[in-house]
């Protein structure tokens, strides 16, 4: 069984039918117990964002609420997410007392929407499923992050 926390960027790839989310149905079975998909309730808020900023029609929106109504949510308001926060926050800076970047990485500004779903994925133990880089620093420091190439394919692999 593995736990995934699915990043915005995939939450996309479902609404849009992209081959990049059948690549992540075959490749992670995601959605076939006893595997458990979750997305951080910081994702819906940037669904519902992407939705009013690019216009969605009403059917688009109907197709994220389904989607959206599958999948639960991990909230932020734990104690321990709000420490993990922290703690990737001040890592991410070069910042933290006792982690330090390594080798080759340099210090950043990370989104604090990002922040927030790396401190969720950390605290729940998932595998942090993306479409972009941004998380690239914190993969086995602080979760396991798993890059995915939105020029894949269901076929793919």
């Amino acid at each position: 069984m593995t736990t995934y926390l699915l990043d915005t960027g995939i939450i996309l790839g479902y609404v849009r039918g992209a081959g990049y989310a059948e690549y992540v149905e075959k490749r992670f079975g995601v959605s076939m117990p006893p595997n458990i998909a979750l997305i951080s309730v910081v994702t819906v808020g940037e669904i519902y964002s992407v939705s009013l900023q690019f216009g969605w029609s009403e059917e688009k929106k109907r197709k994220i609420g389904d989607i959206l109504g599958k999948i639960p949510f991990a909230d932020i308001g734990d104690h321990q997410i709000l420490e993990k926060y922290a703690e990737i926050d001040a890592y991410s800076q070069g910042k933290h007392p006792s982690k330090k970047l390594l080798q080759g990485v340099s210090s950043r500004n990370m989104g604090k929407n990002d922040i927030w779903i790396a401190a969720t994925g950390s605290v729940i133990n998932a595998l942090l499923l993306t479409t972009d880089h941004d998380f690239d620093h914190l993969n086995g420091v602080f979760l396991k992050v798993e890059y995915i190439d939105q020029s894949l394919r269901g076929n793919s692999g």
